[in-house]
């Protein structure tokens, strides 16, 4: 039987399959534990949104939970865009919070127009606050990966880079940018440079971005559109890929940049392989694909649907470039049964394939907002024990 944290009490970390809890994050335990394992303890990050100052702060841990605003759409929309595909938007995992891939750096958003960056590495400085013109309407940021300390920040019309600048060493815009750009960040810590801005064609809302594991290209995508878009990011050029129809829920690059995952608000998802860019259409009987999560190998995806209480797991049969694949049904009842949830809201695997992370639409009062961590195997196929 699964142990479940008191009513109050946060979880702090696992150490060999237990959970430690505390009350409260600033508790001398999260030091003992935690920080005794890691060298540091993260500390909430408290922020508020410079778009209205007179609106108060929010609770110590609103660095991992949805600014107000986030992940709304406005009306005027619906009559203009692909309205299911817009009502629809809130069920995706958009990607709010993310952390840097090899130093304890946090980026989040903290209002409809601004970024927050907190380096817990940068000791004794206050967070930094990312604002531009060119920032209108952030719905999805992510670290570049191999790329030293750069950010991309999905708005409104494009993508915006964001890049850390040093005494001596600033940020170097891209040649051939907008003028507009080397706009500089607030707040007391690493000073962070606009160094270029991706235009979407049609000035559409990106509403999902995914970095290639080397760093080299960046895809993005829109609810409004139909195609996903390739960005070579040296370049600036933007090549646009289409299938299908219906705006796009959810794009994820492989692990090792061998295949690339896009879903579709209709219900359709796409395998691709990223030498020719072709692809394989799949369908779903259980809604649309509202999260993709690869496995460190590449070998396989881990997707969840709007209408499903199960994932789905597609298994490649055979190495690159082959698209031949098999979708299996990755069931997690005890969560259901025990906690009276309406389904999966969101998924992370670890980069060791080894945590695998899912959060649960309603549930009763005592387990709302309860996380489960899964134990999980890949031998070959995926089987996942909760913790």
């Amino acid at each position: 039987m699964p142990s479940f944290p008191q009513p109050g009490s946060v979880t702090i970390c696992e150490i060999n399959r237990d959970l430690v809890t505390a009350d409260a994050l600033s508790d001398s335990e999260a030091k003992d534990t935690y920080g005794k394992l890691l060298g540091m303890v993260f500390n909430p990050v408290p922020f508020q949104s410079l778009e209205d100052p007179a609106q108060p702060p929010p609770a110590s841990n609103a660095a991992v939970s949805q600014p107000k605003g986030f992940g709304m759409i406005t009306s005027s929309l619906k009559h203009i865009f692909l309205p299911n595909d817009i009502d629809l938007l809130p069920e995706v995992a958009l990607q709010g919070v993310s952390w840097h891939q090899h130093k304890h750096i946090l980026a989040f958003i903290s209002g409809s127009n601004q970024v927050t960056v907190r380096d817990y590495e940068d000791s004794g400085k206050e967070p930094c606050i990312l604002t531009s013109e060119s920032q209108r309407d952030v719905k999805v940021l992510e670290w570049r990966p191999n790329g030293g300390k750069s950010l991309s920040v999905a708005c409104k019309g494009g993508i915006c880079i964001w890049a850390a600048s040093y005494p001596g060493n600033a940020a170097s815009v891209r040649s051939g940018s907008a003028s507009f750009l080397g706009a500089l960040s607030r707040g007391s810590g690493t000073r962070w440079t606009l160094v270029d801005f991706f235009r979407s064609s049609h000035g559409e809302q990106i509403s999902a971005l995914s970095w290639s594991p080397d760093g080299r290209y960046l895809a993005s995508a829109s609810y409004e559109s139909s195609s996903f878009t390739i960005w070579d990011v040296a370049q600036g050029t933007g090549t646009p890929i289409r299938r299908g129809l219906g705006g796009t829920s959810v794009i994820k690059w492989s692990p090792t940049g061998d295949y690339f995952f896009s879903g579709k608000f209709d219900g359709t998802f796409y395998l691709w392989e990223t030498n020719t860019w072709t692809s394989e259409p799949w369908s779903s009987a259980s809604g649309f694909v509202t999260g993709a999560t690869w496995d460190p190998d590449g070998r396989m995806v881990l997707l969840a649907f709007s209408k499903s209480s199960k994932l789905g797991s597609i298994h490649f049969a055979s190495k690159p470039p082959s698209l031949d694949a098999h979708l299996l049904p990755v069931d997690l009842p005890e969560i259901i049964s025990l906690t009276g949830s309406q389904g999966i809201e969101k998924i992370a695997w670890d980069a060791s394939g080894e945590r695998l992370a899912v959060s649960y639409k309603g549930g009763d009062d005592i387990y709302k907002g309860l996380i489960a961590i899964y134990d999980t195997r890949r031998n070959p196929l995926i089987s996942a024990s909760l913790m």
